[in-house]
């Protein structure tokens, strides 16, 4: 049963440090908007 407990133990803890670090991403980080051109090849385009 301590190896039970232990792997619980264990399991939470990464999962509270996932959910901890992708609340940080989330709060922390400010994305940089910038431009963003994509040309298309007119190879059978609009046929």
């Amino acid at each position: 049963m301590p190896t039970l407990t232990r792997l619980l133990l264990v399991l939470l803890t990464l999962a509270g440090i996932g959910t901890g670090t992708i609340y940080a991403l989330g709060t922390l980080v400010e994305p940089d908007p910038h431009e963003i051109t994509v040309r298309l090849r007119m190879d059978g385009f609009g046929r």
